[in-house]
Formats: C-alpha cells, sequence, structure tokens
C-alpha cells in the first residue's frame, strides 16, 4: 500500500509520532507520509530530528512532516504538544511511541537499580504522558489508534534484564488499560479507537548490519518491517486491533 492507494486507511489522518529520531522513528516517519498521513513528529534531541523530519519530506514531496522538540518527561509539554497538534491539522488520529531506552546487567545481583530510575522515565513515564494526553483527541476521531512498540523479555524476563523487563511490562500493563478505557468508550457497538502493542524480540537496521556485517541479528524486526506493521495497525477494525499485542516475532 502505498499513498496513491485508494482508500488508504492512512490518507488524510494526522499521526504522532513520539521518539521519532532515531532509526525506528525515521522508518516510520518515511511510512506514514508514504502513505499520505501528516505526520506530526517530536523527540528531545533537536538535530535528529531535524533530519529525521527533513529525509520525510524529501523523500515524499508534498508530504506534510513536522517536528517539534519535547520533553516528554513533563507532562503539561506533552498535553501542549497533543493539543497544538489537533488544533493545527483539526483531528488528532495516532500516536505511535517509539522513545526507547536499554539498560542492563551481567546478573541479578549486580542489578544497579539506577537502571530502573532511567528506563522507568523512558520507558513508563512517557507512556502515561502521552497516553494521558492524546486519550481524548483519539476518541474523537474516526480511526483513532495508539501504538506502543513492546519486547518479547516483557513477558520472559531474563536475569540481567530485570528493570528492562520490568519497565516493558509496565508499559503494556499502561496501554491495556487504555484499550480498556478505549473499549468502554465505544458502548455495545465496541471502540472506535484502538490502543495497540507491537511485540519485538528487538529492533535491526542498515547501520546496525554495517557494523557487524557478519552478525545474524536471529529474530530481530528490521526498521522498514516495523514500520509497515505501525501502518498496517490502520488496515484492521478498531476492534479487531484494540487491546492486543501484535506479534512480529515468534511468540514463545
Amino acid at each position: 500500500m502505498n499513498g496513491d492507494d485508494t482508500g488508504s486507511a492512512l490518507d488524510g489522518a494526522v499521526v504522532a509520532v513520539a521518539g521519532a529520531a532515531g532509526p525506528a522513528g525515521r522508518a516510520t516517519l518515511l511510512r506514514l507520509a508514504e502513505a499520505g498521513a501528516t505526520v506530526v513528529a517530536a523527540d528531545a534531541d533537536v538535530t535528529r530530528l531535524t533530519e529525521a523530519v527533513d529525509a520525510a519530506r524529501y523523500a515524499h514531496g508534498g508530504a506534510t512532516v513536522t517536528g517539534d522538540t519535547v520533553d516528554l518527561l513533563d507532562r503539561e509539554a506533552t498535553r501542549a504538544w497533543a493539543e497544538k497538534a489537533e488544533k493545527d491539522f483539526g483531528r488528532i488520529d495516532g500516536l505511535v511511541h517509539l522513545v526507547g531506552g536499554w539498560r542492563g546487567s551481567a546478573s541479578f545481583p549486580e542489578t544497579d537499580l539506577a537502571d530502573w530510575d532511567l528506563l522507568e522515565k523512558l520507558l513508563i513515564r512517557t507512556v502515561q504522558h502521552t497516553s494521558l494526553a492524546f486519550h481524548d483527541g483519539l476518541l474523537r476521531s474516526d480511526r483513532g489508534r495508539y501504538v506502543l512498540i513492546s519486547a518479547a523479555g516483557a513477558g520472559q524476563p531474563t536475569a540481567g534484564n530485570a528493570a528492562y523487563a520490568a519497565s516493558k511490562a509496565a508499559a503494556e500493563a499502561w496501554t491495556l488499560a487504555l484499550g480498556d478505557s478505549f473499549r468502554k468508550a465505544g458502548g455495545d457497538e465496541g471502540p472506535g479507537t484502538a490502543a495497540t502493542i507491537l511485540v519485538i524480540k528487538a529492533l535491526v537496521h542498515d547501520a546496525m548490519r554495517a557494523e557487524r556485517p557478519n552478525a545474524k541479528f536471529a529474530g530481530f524486526t528490521d526498521a522498514k518491517d516495523l514500520a509497515e506493521a505501525i501502518a498496517g495497525v490502520w488496515d484492521r477494525p478498531a476492534p479487531e486491533v484494540n487491546g492486543t499485542r501484535l506479534w512480529l516475532t515468534p511468540q514463545p
């Protein structure tokens, strides 16, 4: 599916992308713009954000892709970003949460709780702030979607990944609660808006392959494939994807 396809579910949609400056963010901006969406990107790194936004604009001439430097750890700043997006473009049809981060240890006893302090902010607090800020706007949409990227390790934590896995599990639980709110708002007709979790083992992109040409990256999801899966969430009815985990890696 591309931006020229008649009936593209994303054609004319307004989608916000949090954590847009990384490899997954860049691929997602490109894919959403290709599908005909207006893309409202945010990241804390202004230089990388500008590069990502410019790349999406140049790849798809005429696409509307904007960038805002937003501190997603600031609830009021996040709310202001959501309100501005809806005011500027008249609607908000999606929030894609790509804020990431990883910390681990050699063993469980060596876990540094400073890692938890960091990951709680990156992986949980940003989900809380974006979901609360965009909740009402997404409900006003006829195709609202909140998309969280999670990791298989959330359900099968390893000894050295306690802080990371626990953070991801908490973010999943929060997103499922958001989905329950959408379900209840939909009443007897079912939800018109959906909260969906895409589960990967880990992410791989071209730069990683160039750095490690002999690595197999078994079970990893390519950033472009992740972007395709994100766009695909809009192709499916809200009741089908609301409150669900969609696995992009073999489910354990």
